[in-house]
Order: structure tokens, then sequence, then C-alpha cells
């Protein structure tokens, strides 16, 4: 791997709670999902160099997870919250994807399965388990305009623990 590779960080949210009168974008954090999503921020602050774009679904439990994630890592990167993460497929995130911008080396995306699972798969060609507050690392030569199939060239998995 060279530094000159571009860094996929793919984010699924901390354990959510289940509030019996909640829709399920307003869900929040459980308990453990709060322990455990500063423990992704700590992961992320030895394996990762600076992550220069955050895109994140609006549902609250990932806009919590990078709210405990974020003061872990040293970077400060720009944050944008995209509905089109919330409750998206594999080709709906590969869309988001492409429109990184071409300077941005390396990026993440905060959301959901089972679109984080199947896009992992689609870009590595292996299946991935990402429980909740997991993981994805993918590193790619290519542009992100060109992410498909096979796109990336190595992945690490992660499930930090608090």
């Amino acid at each position: 791997m060279t530094d000159a590779q571009r860094k996929l960080v793919l984010i699924r949210h901390a354990k959510s709670a289940w509030p019996g009168d909640a829709d399920d974008v307003d869900r929040p954090l459980a308990d453990r999902g709060r322990r455990d999503a500063p423990a992704v921020g700590e992961w992320l602050r030895k394996h990762v160099a600076a992550i220069e774009l955050v895109l994140c679904s609006p549902a609250v439990r990932t806009r919590q997870t990078w709210e405990l994630v974020a003061p872990e890592i040293p970077a400060e990167p720009t944050l944008s919250y995209d509905d089109r993460i919330y409750a998206a497929s594999a080709r709906e995130l590969l869309n988001v994807i492409h429109e990184l911008p071409p300077s941005v080396m390396t990026a993440a995306i905060v959301g959901h399965n089972p679109g984080l699972e199947d896009l992992v798969h689609l870009l590595t060609g292996e299946p991935a388990e990402l429980k909740t507050a997991a993981i994805a690392l993918l590193h790619s030569d290519s542009p992100w305009s060109t992410a498909a199939e096979s796109w990336a060239t190595d992945a690490t998995y992660a499930k930090p623990r608090a």
C-alpha cells in the first residue's frame, strides 16, 4: 500500500436503543452504543491517517455515533449529513462515493446495514459482517468516480469495544 491510495472508512453506527414510540430514524444510541462509539474513534486514531470528509446518515443513532467518535481522532474532517445514506442499498451508497471530491484521499461514511455490508461485498468481492460500531477500512489506487465491483485492493476490519 502506498500513501497515494484512497482510503474509504465505513462505520456502522453503534448499538441503538429501541424505544417503542420512536420512528426508526429517531432511534438513539443505547448505553452500550455510547460506551463503544469512542472506541471506534480510538481505533481510527491509531490506524487511519487524517480523515478529510465524513458523510453521515441523518439518523439520530449515526449522528450520535459520529459525535462520540470525532473527539477521539486528531483530524477535524468536513462533516456532511446526507439523506441518501439512511436506508441506502449498496448501489445507492456507490453513487454517494462516486460524488466524492477527487482531491479527497480519505473519506468516511457513517451508516447502516444491510447497505454497508453489501457495499463492502461489492467493493471487495468478499462477504463482510459489520456488527454495530464496526469499521471496514478499504484501500484503492483508483479514483472515487470509478468505484465498482472489486474496486478495493485491500480491506481491514475492526470491531472496537469499550
